[in-house]
Formats: C-alpha cells, structure tokens, sequence
C-alpha cells in the first residue's frame, strides 16, 4: 500500500500470511515421493483461528491442492501448530536436523543469523519479492539481506467505545491532552477503564512502542541502534506517569500488571472507553454489543506522524536442499487471491502492495480500512535483530516499572536501556 511502489499484481506466495498447516509429522530428510525426481515439502504453521475451528487447516489444504494441480512433481505436508507451540516446536526441529523445508512463525532473525534460511531472492520471482510493502520487506531483513518474508500484517489504531463517548460527552481525540481530557470524562461518568494501559508481561514491548512512536522516539535510532532511554522515550513515559496513570485514567489494575487480553476482554464487555487497538477486537466488540470507534493514534501535537507495524513471518529452511520446489510454493502462496483470502478470513492485513489496493476498495473489509491506512509508514519492532527476543522480553517484565508511584522513567529506561546495548554488542 505504498504509494511510492507501483500499485501491481503478481503470482506468488499464495496466502502466505499466517496459518501454515496441512497434517503431517516431520521426520529424515532429503528427497521423498513415490517417483524419482518426486519432491516432498514439509511445512509447519500457526493456527490463527480464535475460535478452536479448523480455517487455518482448510485454508493451508485449499491452497496445497490448487498448488500441487500446477505442479505435479512437488508434493506439500501440512502440520498446523497452535501459537502457544509453533516457535518452540520448529527450533526444536531445527535443532535436531529435522528442519522443515518452509516454516510460517513469528521470528526469523535466530535462524537467518545462524545461515540457515534461504534468502528472499534465493526463492522468490522479482515481481513477488518487489510487492512486499516497504515497511514490512525491511523489517524482513538481517545485516541487509531479507530473509524473512512477511506473511500477515496488523497497525494499532485508537479504539473508543461510542456509547460511553456519548454519554460523557467526550470527543475522539487527536492530540495527548485531547486524550487524557476525555479520559477525565469518561472517569468522572464512572467508566470503570478509562484508558486501558497493558504493560504486563503478555504485550508490553508492542504497547510500549505504540506510545513511543507517537511520542517521536522508538526503540531504535536512526542507525538502527537501541536507543531505548531516549530523551523522547523518556518524556513518553513521564507524560504516561503523570497524565493518565498518576491521575487514576487506567483503571483498577496497575499497568504493569495488566496483561493485554485482559484488556480487550474488558473492552469487549464495555468496561474500558478507550485502548490502542487490534483487528481481532473489532468482530469481538461488536459481537458483544459495543461500537466502537477507530481513530489514529493521537501524538503530542496531533496525529501520530508513524503507526506501529506488526508482521508474522515465512521463510525456507536450506537443510533439505529444495530451493526450487520451496520457491516454486512460496511464489504461489504470494498471490493475491491467496493473501487477500488468508488476510480477510482473520481480519488481518495483506502483505503486498496490490493485496491491499484491492483490500482498500472492497466494502466486505471496510472494518479494516483504518488499520490499512497506518501500514505504509508503519514501524516494526526491530524483528531483524538477534539480539530483539532478549531485549523485548526484558521490556515485558520491566517497562511497567516506569509508571509505577515510585517509579522513575528515566531509570527503567535506562537499566532496559544498558541491557539492549550489551545484547546489541554480542551479535
């Protein structure tokens, strides 16, 4: 959705954007069919349906026949893992030589790193590597090189429940000030969450980010170097402290303390007035009879000038030798009728320019027309670092510290701060 990249469509990856599952297990290695020349592709998949069903596994099983009709020598494995396993379950692979040829997780960087993937244009067509929207095709890569091929997207847009907007009188706000005001009315209607502020363990390194952007800092610098306790970052935090936690705005739970399916579970049943959003919300809300309204991220003068990204990724693994094949499977997956079908169905982002020109005119997702609006200048977390996995999860048991009453932003800042600099340092 890059207005600088031309707007075009290309045949590749087909649906490439979360559940990687047919069924199968994985075991050896190497060349396997009934024919010579036959090649069998293992790939292993997040589960992305909420709800216990089976659409991840239908979609991955649509995708593989409509996929093994074109190419007849090339058969492909599904295994379908929840979330709570896939990550573990595929390093564990990995570690005992037993990689699969195509994996679709939520990091890339360790393995990359360690020279095991694949790089894009090691598998992919020009046309489908050029379609990945900017944002998400940087974040994709390691030392320059992209290794990580994105496979759905999501932005944080500002959630508001319409009902408890009216009744206090309050106004969506595009501004810091215009936010905390509303919060004031909301609390002094007896909104039990005002602002609902996740910086538990669960999600803190994304809530985190989504304020810090909006604040003109980030995680990183310019060089791409950790600059957590930026004086940004720092103000960030202080305005948090002061303006909304300091003044009762977020709720009964201490932000460090909540985690962020609490919080959209509380929204979800009316009990929060506002919340930096998720596209999975939205159906859920409004399921349970809230309406709710989206705006962009507010900043300290007005708009948010950058959204927070966040993509789930793909990639092939060189152990068993089937570049070819891999590459012929991830070039189908990259299509749009595959990404658009994948993305829609779990009301998540295309990742390709022309998946989401189409997405953006069709009335069947106007829902996530505000989440798509935030993608072309969207930032990532830094996926590409090695060193991310440590440092984010400090962020998750620490960044809540900063708003603490006792509290001091600019020292939990700066002791994550330290820590990500000597990580950063070990790559």
């Amino acid at each position: 959705m890059d207005e600088a990249v031309q707007r075009r469509r290309f045949l590749g990856l087909t649906a490439a954007a979360a559940a990687l599952g047919l069924t199968a297990t994985v075991s050896g290695c190497g060349v396997l069919g009934g024919e010579s020349g036959d090649v069998t592709l293992r790939l292993v998949a997040a589960d992305y349906d909420l709800t216990g069903g089976d659409t991840t596994k239908k979609y991955w099983a649509d995708l593989v026949t409509a996929f093994e009709a074109k190419h007849p020598g090339v058969k492909v494995e599904v295994q379908i893992e929840s979330w709570d396993d896939v990550d573990r379950k595929v390093a564990e692979m990995v570690k005992a030589d037993e990689a699969p040829d195509v994996a679709q997780i939520g990091a890339y960087a360790d393995y990359a790193a360690a020279g095991e993937l694949y790089a894009a244009d090691e598998v992919l067509s020009i046309p489908v590597q050029a379609n990945f929207l900017p944002p998400l095709a940087a974040a994709g890569e390691t030392k320059r090189t992209q290794y990580g091929l994105p496979f759905v997207a999501s932005t944080r847009p500002l959630f508001y429940n319409k009902a408890l907007f009216e009744k206090a009188g309050a106004e969506a706000p595009t501004t810091w000030d215009e936010l905390a005001a509303a919060a004031e009315k909301l609390k002094d209607e007896g909104v039990t969450t005002p602002f609902a502020l996740p910086l538990g363990p669960e999600e803190a390194q994304a809530e985190a980010l989504m304020w810090l952007l909006s604040g003109g800092g980030g995680w990183t610098d310019a060089s791409d170097h950790y600059a957590v306790d930026s004086e940004a970052n720092v103000r960030t935090f202080d305005w948090l402290k002061k303006n909304l936690v300091g003044k009762g705005l977020t709720g009964p739970v201490a932000p460090g303390k909540l985690n962020r399916k609490a919080a959209f579970a509380a929204f979800a049943s009316g009990e929060v007035g506002m919340l930096n959003g998720h596209p999975s919300l939205v159906k859920e809300a409004e399921k349970k009879g809230v309406e709710v309204g989206q705006v962009p991220l507010p900043g300290v003068d007005g708009k948010a000038k950058t959204s927070m990204g966040v993509a789930d990724w793909i990639m092939g693994f060189k152990q068993n030798g089937h570049r070819k094949e891999i590459g012929e499977f991830l070039n189908f997956v990259f299509s749009d009728e595959n990404v658009l079908k994948f993305a829609g169905d779990n009301d998540l982002l295309p990742v390709t320019v022309s998946a989401s020109a189409i997405m953006e005119t069709d009335p069947e997702h106007a829902n996530l027309r505000e989440f798509l609006k935030g993608l072309p200048d969207a930032q990532l977390p830094p996926v590409g670092k090695t060193s991310w996995a440590t440092v984010s999860e400090n962020v998750k048991q620490n960044i809540g510290k900063a708003v603490t009453p006792s509290g001091r932003p600019s020292e939990v800042l700066g002791t994550i701060g330290r820590a990500a600099t000597t990580a950063e340092n070990a790559e």
